[in-house]
Order: structure tokens, then sequence, then C-alpha cells
């Protein structure tokens, strides 16, 4: 399964960036975001989606 993550800004909570990962990439992606305090949304990616 793959996993869509945006990051999100700090001021108002909009979308900056995503990108799509597999699911064993998502906690790495997780604890990076955590050490840096960086704000992000996780979803399950489209089929379509790369």
């Amino acid at each position: 399964m793959r996993f869509e993550i945006m990051r999100l800004d700090d001021v108002d909570g909009t979308a900056v960036d995503s990108t799509v990962v597999d699911a064993a990439s998502v906690n790495r992606m997780v604890q990076r975001a955590a050490a840096i305090g960086q704000r992000i949304y996780i979803r399950p990616a489209d089929s379509s989606a790369s």
C-alpha cells in the first residue's frame, strides 16, 4: 500500500508539498518530521498517484 504524505505550512496548515511513499517508509518519514517539529498529513494514495 502507498501513502501520500503532505508537508503542512506552519502558519495556516495548507499543504506545501507532498510525496507518495510505500508503507515501509511511512515510519521513517514520521520520525523525521517529529524530530524537526514539522507538521504532516498522511492519507492513502490514489492508485494513480506516484
